[in-house]
């Protein structure tokens, strides 16, 4: 994602402001429920798929690793999803320089036709521009949370969905080509969303989408993303009711930053698509943010079962609620 064009100051919770935030081992929590019907995410699971990602190295499209993690995410959800389509395309970006670029569509419940959309990006950065080491600035990124932590969420509410049937219709898209973008031209960035929103299936129009993007970092917190509050503010109400109902500290009801992402794309084609984003990582310096330190050590099971246990409630007990 491009960094953001605006700031919008907000509170910080008393826990945070006098360094009480917990910090847990990887997935030691899973997120109790009181509605037997709602199957509870798995934090040391979706550890785990973030670990399989970045076992391959960067994956920064034109590499063999990009190759390597597109088929073992293809292989993953051909376990668990009723439909996995790939949607192949080429890319000049910066220099003139061609890539060949894919986004990774798993649909569940095909018969339904109430469907949510869950979104996040699987491509890794090519360049660690952000490095505070000069020299390390033309090398691609590892991308434990930038990349990863989106995409092992969703491998494991894939997995719960394959085990207990959603409600309704649940598509999941990973977009390639998301941090292709040059720094300060924000309109260089979201390639493979882009390119979904021009080609998107005949009918295909969900309730609502919802894009994960930075959500691993070991202390998450999570506010309301300008756009996304401008363009689905229901959802985000929804999203921030249930993680207070969940008593799921993670998210600050509160106004965060404007992000320039993958949700915007989806909603310049009538697709109402909210980002949760945790952009400062780990906190106001950003500095891991497109540099090389952006590794597993710096993530946390129990930051991806936060996310994933409210998309989980949401997915199986409040989404036909949004009209």
């Amino acid at each position: 994602m491009q960094m953001p064009t605006l700031l919008f100051p907000f509170l910080v919770s008393l826990m945070i402001s006098y360094g009480l935030h917990p910090r847990l081992e990887q997935g030691s929590i899973k997120h109790q429920q009181t509605n037997p019907n709602i199957p509870a995410f798995d934090g040391k699971s979706a550890f785990n798929y973030l670990r399989a990602q970045t076992n391959f190295g960067p994956r920064a499209p034109g590499s063999a690793e990009h190759e390597q993690c597109l088929r073992y995410l293809q292989s993953e959800l051909n376990k668990c999803a009723d439909a996995v389509n790939l949607q192949e395309f080429s890319h000049a970006a910066d220099k003139g320089k061609q890539f060949r670029l894919t986004n990774i569509i798993a649909s569940f419940n095909l018969r339904a036709t109430n469907r949510i959309l869950l979104t996040a990006h699987w491509d890794t950065r090519l360049w660690a521009d952000q490095d505070p080491n000069p020299s390390n600035r033309n090398k691609p990124i590892l991308g434990a949370n930038d990349g990863a932590s989106g995409v092992a969420v969703l491998l494991e509410i894939a997995r719960l969905l394959r085990q207990s049937p959603p409600p309704l219709g649940i598509d999941i898209i990973f977009f390639d080509g998301e941090d292709l973008g040059k720094t300060g031209n924000p309109e260089s960035f979201s390639v493979g969303s882009k390119y979904f929103a021009r080609n998107k299936p005949p009918g295909f129009n969900p309730r609502f989408g919802i894009n994960i993007d930075m959500v691993g970092d070991k202390v998450l917190e999570i506010p309301r993303e300008v756009n996304s509050n401008r363009y689905a503010p229901d959802v985000m109400n929804l999203i921030y009711s249930t993680a207070r109902e969940l008593n799921i500290f993670q998210f600050l009801d509160s106004t965060g930053e404007e992000i320039v992402d993958d949700h915007l794309p989806l909603n310049s084609v009538g697709i109402r698509t909210v980002d949760l984003i945790d952009f400062h990582y780990p906190d106001r310096s950003n500095k891991y943010w497109h540099t090389l330190a952006d590794t597993p050590d710096k993530c946390s099971g129990e930051s991806l079962a936060a996310v994933g246990q409210v998309l989980v409630n949401i997915i199986y007990a409040k989404a036909l609620t949004i009209q």
